[in-house]
This record gives structure tokens, sequence and C-alpha cells, in this order.
């Protein structure tokens, strides 16, 4: 096979890709290595590992997976799941397990037996098939890295995982050994929900015991990325006494003073990270241990909806050769149009660290000087800024608060509110305490301030009011990050137990207490103490058995 000349070919399809393009083109000379999937029973017609992106590329292109847009990146389409199916997730039900992990409605107990049914008949399935492995690290810390193997029926979900871990150098790959967690993802393969009593063809599974994951009926790859997660917030508490937590991180280039941004979808966690002036650790998943924090990922799983480069120009030109976008709609010219909603308002890309300029080549930083949650208020009843005190901390950390808009949903008319525990429930397999005693010994032993942050409305709630200016909330994260809010003078609000900063440097002083901003005050009183009620219901049903300190630190009745 002459290389050059295929490689010249691929690249008519789209030349621009070639500037970008520093991989070289490899082939996996020998078919009938099997790298140990022999082991598993896994019998394919030939075993590919670690490709270069170049050859991924091409034969997700030949199979019929995507095509390439006019920047170089790789885009697909995912079918029937374009998101996460909450309800297809399970955890293997094992004496080893059973009293450690927060079972209901985030966490579905199966049985052994399911489990193995399932993995038996996806490795049936992919006999005969090209299979894709890629071995890799999660965890930036190599303290406490964990080897994945993650091994794909498609090239392009290959891609993406490689995208999105901790890429090995060809040395760390020589020697990479048994991995430490394997995940096996076969989207062709359809279980079957009623001999099986799952909820549907789609199947996440992890036996934490075995260290081995399913992924089945499903080509949203964010599956794949949020299982290595789901197993790392598992592996890092019990394992490693490492605090895990679903946040972004930068630290200051000059000095490593760390910040740590809580936050759920739309509360400005991405943009406030992505700061120019510091260096990004990462923007979705780290761990807190004694050296300080870093980096689970190698990569970054950014939306895409109504992308605009003069918004989010880091993300916006990460996208090129190398990296994955998932149902984005791209035009007869092969151009996205990022504003297209028609097959999901959860479009996405993938794409590795690196491609962020200002990005951690490292992946760590030090102890974090500050924690900052994020929240949307769509209420317009929460001040800009407050401080927290450590009670407060640890009660706000466990409620993950945020509100959904209206119109952002069907049927969602007002705004809504949304309590997310840790600010990532989905994703944290153990009991709720176990992660808030970390916290809190954590704030004990460092004396990190924490800040929570209302990137949502002012004046009054969605539809009435405003939504707070960026630039404050720039203004206020930075005075958050430098100190002075540390010696400033604050008030006391006693409905939402929160200490507010009178004045911040480039903030108007007239929006730094909520009730100001309101033209009828008592409107604003009942919308708070709404508000309150909904914080106080909420703790009291997930939470009964959190100290009696944490709960009466958060909103008060009257």
């Amino acid at each position: 096979m002459n290389i050059s000349a295929d490689k010249k070919s691929f690249f008519m399809i789209n030349p621009a890709i070639v500037e970008d393009s520093q991989e070289t083109y490899t082939i996996q000379e020998n078919y009938k290595e099997t790298y140990g999937l022999d082991a598993l029973g896994l019998a394919p017609s030939t075993v590919h590992r670690n490709l270069s992106p170049t050859v991924l590329i091409e034969k997700a292109i030949r199979n019929g997976e995507g095509i390439l847009t006019d920047t170089g990146a790789l885009a697909v389409t995912t079918g029937k799941f374009t998101g996460r199916s909450p309800h297809d997730k399970y955890i293997v039900d094992t004496d080893g397990v059973h009293d450690l992990i927060n079972w209901g409605d985030v966490n579905h107990p199966i049985d052994r037996k399911v489990f193995d049914a399932l993995k038996e008949e996806m490795i049936d399935f992919l006999e005969g098939q090209e299979v894709y492995i890629f071995d890799g690290f999660a965890g930036a810390d190599p303290q406490h890295r964990r080897k994945f193997r993650v091994i794909n029926e498609l090239p392009s979900q290959n891609l993406f995982i490689r995208d999105l871990l901790i890429r090995p150098t060809a040395e760390e790959l020589a020697t990479f050994g048994e991995a430490d967690y394997t995940i096996l993802v076969a989207p062709g393969y359809k279980c079957n929900a009623k001999r099986y009593g799952i909820h549907s063809e789609a199947a996440i599974i992890i036996d934490y015991e075995a260290h081995f994951a399913i992924i089945a009926g499903s080509q949203y790859s964010g599956e794949i990325k949020k299982t290595v997660f789901s197993i790392m917030n598992f592996a890092m508490p019990v394992e490693d006494n490492v605090l895990p937590m679903h946040c972004s991180a930068n630290m200051d280039p000059a000095t490593g003073e760390t910040a740590v941004f809580f936050g759920l979808s739309g509360t400005g966690k991405t943009t406030l990270s992505a700061d120019p002036n510091r260096e990004l650790i990462g923007d979705d998943e780290h761990g807190w241990s004694d050296n300080g924090v870093f980096n689970f990922e190698g990569g970054c799983y950014a939306k895409c909806i109504d992308l605009e480069e003069s918004k989010e120009p880091e993300i916006y030109r990460a996208i090129h050769f190398g990296s994955v976008l998932e149902n984005v709609v791209t035009n007869e010219d092969h151009v996205p149009d990022y504003a297209d909603r028609s097959l999901t308002e959860n479009t996405r890309v993938g794409y590795p660290i690196d491609f962020i300029p200002n990005a951690s080549r490292a992946g760590r930083g030090g102890i974090p000087k500050v924690v900052l949650f994020l929240t949307a208020d769509a209420f317009g009843v929460l001040p800009p800024i407050s401080k927290l005190t450590r009670n407060a901390a640890i009660y706000h950390f466990v409620t993950g608060f945020t509100a959904k808009l209206a119109g952002t949903e069907r049927g969602v008319k007002e705004p809504q509110p949304t309590f997310s525990t840790l600010f990532g429930e989905p994703f944290m397999p153990l009991k709720t305490e176990r992660y808030a005693e970390m916290f809190g010994e954590r704030l004990d032993e460092y004396g990190t301030q924490v800040y929570l942050v209302n990137t949502g409305w002012s004046g009054g709630a969605f539809g009435t009011g405003s939504r707070i200016k960026l630039a404050y909330t720039r203004a206020m994260v930075t005075a958050a990050l430098n100190g002075d809010l540390e010696n400033a003078e604050y008030v006391h609000d006693d409905r939402f137990n929160l200490e507010i900063p009178v004045s911040v440097k480039g903030v108007p002083e007239e929006i730094m207490i909520p009730k100001n901003t309101w033209a009828d005050a008592e409107a604003y009183d009942r919308q708070a103490d709404e508000l309150a009620e909904m914080f106080i219901t909420n703790f009291e049903k997930k939470y009964p058995d959190m100290p009696a300190e944490i709960s009466e630190a958060g909103p008060a009745r009257k």
C-alpha cells in the first residue's frame, strides 16, 4: 500500500486540514494481535490500538459515520440518543459496594447475572468485526492516576475518547500493562429490554468490583466520558482519599494560586474559568488531593448550541482537525450551523485540552485558594455574590442549585428550581455525606474561601428583570480571586443566611443588595420567601441525616 498516495487522496476530501494535522499517518500492521482481548472471549477480525486521529477519521468516514467540516473537524450524528440516558444507567449491586452506594432515583441497582449476560452478548455481537482500543489515563496527578482501556465498535467514538482521556506517551503505551478499568462500548448492540428487565435497548452499567463497564445501544459519546467520571468518583474517595469534583479550575500562572468553579449547565462555569489572564487546568472533572487540584481528563466536551467566535473564541477555534462534533447540522459546503436545533439542543464538541491556547499542559494546580459556586437564579432574588461560612459552603455544595428558564423545555412556563447534589448528582455514586465530609475537611485544613455567585437575574425574575452583566460577574470573581473580598464590608441576609459585600470595584453598588433592584419590594419578598422555602423543602427531603449545623446554615423559614 502506498501510504503517501493514500494520505494525499484522503486530504483531497478537505485540503484545509493538512496544516492543522501534526499526526503521523500510521497503520496497524499486525492484524492478529489481540492485545489481551482473547481473555475476554472477544474474537474480532482486527484489533486497532491507539490509532492516530488521521487513521481514525479516515476509517470513520469510510464507515459512513460522519463527514469533515470546512475546518477539518469530524461531524457525526448519534441517532436516537442525543444525550445521556439516565434511566438506562445501572450499578451492579454486590456485597462489596452495596453499603457505599447512594441507591435511589439516580443510582439504580442491577444483578450481576444480568450484567454478565449483556456483556457476553456484546462480546458475541463484536465477533468477526474490527474493534478499536484506546489505552489511556484518567488523572493528571501520577500519584492518583488510573489506567483505562476503552474498547469501541466505532472509530469515531474511539477518536472521541482519545480526545477526552489523557493520552499516553509512546513509552507509557509500551509499558501500559493491564488496565485498572475496562469499558466495552457497542452502540450497534441493542439490548432485549423485556428479557433482562431493563428500561430500553440501551444500557450503561458499571461493575465497580469487577472494574468493568459496558455501554450498549447508545452512540452518544458523552456516556463514555461520564462513565469514566463515575468510576473516578467512586475510586478516588474509596481508594485514595481524593475528593472528586464536577467543576472547572484555573490558576494564576505566576503564583500558582488556584480557583475552582462549580456550576450546572448555563451558569457560566466554562465561560468564567476561561480567563485569558489565567491558566486553564480543566473544564469539567477534577480531584482535590493533598497535592492540590488535578484534572481527570485530557480533553474538553463543550456545548455548541449558538456558539459564536466573538463570545467563546477558545471553543470556536478548537473545532478543527482532530475534534469531534456531535449532532451539529452542516450545510452542503460542510459549514456547521451552530444555531440549528433540528437534531438536539445538546450539540457538542470534544477536543484535546491542548487545543486551548492557555490550557495547562500538566493539568495540575495547587490547593484551591477560592471555590466559587455558580448559580443562574432566574427568580432574581439571590445576591450577585456572597461569602459563605464553612457550614453554609457545605450546605450549598450539597444542594447544587440553579434554575431552568421558561421555554428551555416543553411545559416550562416560569422559572423552575433545579437542585443537583454536589453539582453533579448523576455521576456521584457514593452517599452524599461522604463527599460533604471530605469537602468540609478540606475547608478546615486549608482555609479555602467559598463564594456563591449568582450569574442569573437582577431587578426581577426572568421575563421582568435582566441578566447580570458578564462584566460585573467577572469583576466580582476577580475580587474574590485577588483577595479583595476577604476584608470587605458585609451585610447579613437573614432569609438566605448569606454575607453580602456592600461594594465591589467595577460593580454598581445598587445591584449588590437584590431587593434594592426590584421596583416592587413586596413582590421581592414574596419571591424570595418562595425560593427560600424551595431550598428548605429540597434539603429536608434529600438530606434528612445531614448534621443540624449544616441544614441550619442554609435559608431559614420565617
